[in-house]
């Protein structure tokens, strides 16, 4: 159900957000090294680029995480707020004239 307010509230999950990057971060180091000894100096600095943009995004996610609550809420704190119970106002359909 959406309420309206979900950019307001929105949570990531950063747990899954943090073995991506450590997913990322891995095969970033894998390429930079194989692309290296390869004799590709060109892709092994893209990877090193990737490498690096994994590593600022995984200590991101760990600052979150270690901040607590306010970025990863527990099971008690609802994701929300609850919508408003009352059914919406009554719209008459439009009426289109017909030439």
């Amino acid at each position: 159900m959406r309420t309206g307010s979900e950019p307001v509230t929105a949570r990531s999950a950063l747990r899954a957000r943090l073995w991506l990057s450590v997913w990322g971060l891995v095969w970033a180091i894998f390429g930079t090294a194989a692309f290296a000894l390869v004799g590709r100096p060109g892709w092994a600095a893209a990877c090193g680029v990737l490498w690096l943009v994994a590593t600022v995004d995984m200590a991101m996610i760990l600052r979150h995480i270690r901040q607590g609550p306010h970025y990863q809420p527990g099971r008690d704190v609802p994701p929300y707020r609850p919508a408003d119970t009352r059914p919406p106002p009554f719209r008459r359909p439009p009426q289109h004239g017909h030439p």
